[in-house]
């Protein structure tokens, strides 16, 4: 699982890509200075290399009535793999959802949720608690999103 040895040229085609994914190839390959056939070989190469790990459509929460981010912080006395496979799938079952991480520190796993509102957060927090034994469970809620991006820095 470690990094792939990238040059200018690829790291030009995946800042492109990430830009956006539904760009032609031939137009893609004038704005990195390559061929097409170079150019679609070296996106297939990222691909099967799994640099490129999928293409996806971005949708606008607004749009979708899901404007209330949550973060959620928790906090478990249960650190055994048994409890953190509980855990990670009853999470991760939840589409609200959107991302978990593992952390060091004071808190233990922190969730990113996206919600219609307070309502519908209480409603996925009764089903979160029931997912799996939990010590301490803290919410903050987003007042602003200042800046959103799904670009690596490459």
């Amino acid at each position: 699982m470690g990094s792939v040895l990238l040059d200018a040229t690829d790291r030009r085609i995946l800042r492109e890509l990430q830009a956006d994914a539904t760009i032609p190839v031939a137009e893609l390959a004038e704005r990195v200075g390559l061929s097409q056939t170079p150019c679609w070989k070296r996106v297939k190469r990222l691909t099967d290399e799994g640099v490129i790990d999928r293409k996806v459509a971005l949708l606008n929460r607004e749009k979708l009535d899901l404007g209330l981010v949550v973060f959620v912080s928790l906090k478990t006395n249960r650190h055994d793999e048994e409890w953190l496979a509980q855990f990670a799938k009853g999470a991760s079952a939840l589409p609200e959802v959107v991302e978990i991480y593992r952390l060091a520190g004071e808190t233990d796993y922190l969730l990113k949720v996206v919600v219609s509102d307070i309502a519908a957060y209480d409603r996925f927090y009764k089903r979160l608690i029931a997912a799996a034994p939990l010590n301490d469970v803290s919410s903050a809620f987003a007042m602003e999103q200042i800046k959103f991006t799904t670009a690596l820095p490459v």
